[in-house]
């Protein structure tokens, strides 16, 4: 779904301008068709936002496709079952999916062609496992399914987003505070100090040159941290190989690299299982899951895994062969192929990885937490000891 500008023309002869979002000029026309109005021209208008910030919320498509499950299994067709979630649902973005999603399925598009024509609302497994639905019969289990596959991707999200908070809550707390004693407090100190004429210790002097730095060239501090960002993202997204060499260097990192490698294998062995069991030939489920794996390095992996297989290799010896999963997948996986129980294998795989990212992020937040507390009490007692340590100099120093 993008953005578009457009221009019309009322059934009044009135000449009308305005954005709407749909797929494809096309689609664009067909939805003003709807609202009485002709299309006139239109085209796609740039998104100045944040990456990712006009994306539907996982929690909404969590809900439409726990909505739509209940509604088919009770006999209702497809086409009244969105009907009625698109007056039902106050999200606009995810409302807007639904009308589009009516719009083609009127023209006759199976709910699953629906959905294709918006990629940035549902992945290309989101669209495998409803095509997959539609062939066997059994829609409103496949819907159910994903619904289930959203959740998991929800609780681990979760998991990252518990890593990061509390760590970025606390240092933006230390910055402000360290800020304000060296914009505020400091300088009111060092015209005391060089009153009295004494010679200031060396951490004093630290505290006081930082504070010049601060006050006198700190609004060039956000320009460049601007800068080195934006010239940091605007490498990595001019270069593959860079944005591999990261993705790898962050599963190697110690503690954090750990999580991040089982957030990854946990997602990736939960989709995986999902589209194979819903039929989906294994070849064609890694080749969506390669797809919808956020880690390039893992991508590249699971990619040379794939021409293993379609050359005759077993799946644990193809993944075995990449030298980037750990043993436990490939054994699990080699015990799934001699039992025939391969979306198994894969669902214990994601379930055991999710328990454990659970275990770590946990000991990690009780880990961050006295790490901090210690940092910051370290920070305060430096800049305690060079203002108070010159002043109880002087304090000394007076006449009785």
């Amino acid at each position: 779904m993008r953005t578009f500008s457009y221009r019309a023309m009322d059934t009044d002869g009135r000449l009308l301008r305005g954005s709407l979002d749909a797929a494809d000029l096309n689609d664009l026309e067909c939805r003003l068709r709807e609202r009485g109005l002709s299309f006139i021209n239109g085209e796609a208008r740039f998104n100045f936002g944040l990456p990712g910030s006009r994306r539907i919320p996982r929690r909404e498509l969590i809900h439409f496709c726990f909505h739509l499950e209940q509604l088919l299994a009770a006999g209702v067709p497809p086409f009244e079952s969105l009907a009625a979630l698109r007056d039902a649902t106050a999200h606009p973005r995810m409302r807007t999916a639904v009308i589009t999603l009516l719009a083609d399925i009127e023209r006759g598009q199976p709910l699953s062609a629906a959905a294709a024509r918006q990629p940035g609302v549902f992945p290309p497994a989101t669209v495998a496992l409803l095509h997959a639905g539609e062939q066997a019969g059994r829609l409103p289990e496949t819907i159910r399914d994903i619904g289930a596959a959203l959740e998991h991707e929800e609780e681990l999200a979760n998991y990252a987003r518990r890593i990061a908070i509390y760590p970025a809550i606390v240092a933006s707390l230390m910055l402000l505070a360290v800020t304000v004693a060296l914009v505020h407090v400091v300088p009111e100190l060092e015209k005391l100090f060089h009153s009295s004429g004494q010679a200031l210790p060396l951490q004093t002097r630290l505290l006081i040159g930082l504070s010049h730095a601060v006050t006198q060239a700190g609004w060039l501090l956000p320009g460049i941290a601007v800068l080195a960002v934006a010239g940091t993202r605007w490498f990595l997204a001019s270069s593959d190989t860079a944005r591999t060499r990261l993705h790898h260097l962050l599963l190697r990192l110690p503690v954090v690299g750990e999580i991040l490698t089982k957030l990854a294998l946990a997602r990736f062995a939960g989709v995986l299982a999902t589209l194979y069991s819903a039929g989906i030939t294994i070849i064609d489920a890694l080749r969506i899951t390669q797809d919808i794996t956020g880690n390039l390095a893992l991508r590249k992996a699971l990619r040379r895994a794939t021409e293993r297989i379609e050359q005759g290799h077993a799946v644990s010896a193809a993944f075995e062969a990449t030298g980037l999963f750990p043993s436990l997948v490939e054994r699990m996986l080699g015990v799934g192929e001699q039992t025939g129980g391969l979306d198994r294998a894969l669902g214990n795989i994601a379930t055991l990885y999710r328990r454990d990212v659970a275990n770590a992020t946990g000991r990690l937040q009780a880990a961050i937490e006295p790490l901090l507390t210690v940092t910051m009490g370290v920070l305060l007692l430096w800049i305690a000891s060079a203002v108070l340590g010159p002043i109880y100099d002087i304090i000394t120093h007076l006449p009785v």
